[in-house]
């Protein structure tokens, strides 16, 4: 019975998702996504309270596939500075493709950033975590040298979620070249700072 209903909430989660993609949640009713979903009312009033409860659930679902996304990247066998770089634009990439593949839920996105930003705080502590990671396989490595991985690791995620809207609005390079020569300054300024040594 559990796996019933964890599958009826998770189709309810994806039809809600599609439906706001397409319409924006604020022109989505509760009603649009039972009859999307071929649920009644009912079945859907039992796993949601309301829609602000699926459009929350539609981000966390979002950022649930990003972080298993992230995951995988962390654990490839490679070293720690191409892990890191990888990891970057893997998430760079992947928020992008979030954002495009919920049309609409776009605006939402970036509207209602606080609500989202409440959503992200458990997203925000598993990912540096990951980051946090490799940075200490990259010391115990001696690729990386610092004297806190933890707080670096915080920093490193924080500029990555300040690199989002631009990343997303195409500012770090439209063309593959531009991309190319923009990642390898990103590469330069992580590895290498900005002081002359």
């Amino acid at each position: 019975m559990p796996m019933t209903v964890s599958k009826t909430r998770e189709m309810l989660v994806d039809v809600a998702r599609q439906l706001f993609a397409r319409m924006g949640v604020d022109n989505t009713t509760m009603n649009d996504i039972a009859q999307a979903s071929k649920k009644g009312r009912r079945t859907l009033y039992t796993y949601f309270k309301s829609k602000n409860e699926i459009y929350l659930a539609v981000v966390e679902s979002e950022l649930d596939q990003l972080y298993k996304m992230l995951q995988d990247v962390a654990a490839k066998d490679l070293p720690a500075d191409e892990k890191l770089m990888t990891f970057l634009y893997a998430r760079l990439d992947a928020i992008k493709a979030l954002v495009f593949r919920n049309g609409t839920l776009k605006a939402n996105f970036f509207r209602d950033i606080w609500r989202v930003e409440k959503i992200r705080k458990s997203f925000d502590i598993r990912e540096t975590e990951l980051i946090q990671g490799i940075l200490e396989a990259g010391v115990e490595e001696g690729i990386f040298a610092m004297p806190d991985t933890e707080i670096t690791a915080v920093v490193l995620h924080h500029a990555l979620k300040g690199l989002e809207v631009p990343y997303i609005r195409g500012i770090m390079g439209d063309n593959i070249s531009q991309r190319i020569k923009r990642r390898d300054n990103v590469m330069n300024l992580i590895f290498n700072g900005i002081k002359i040594k």
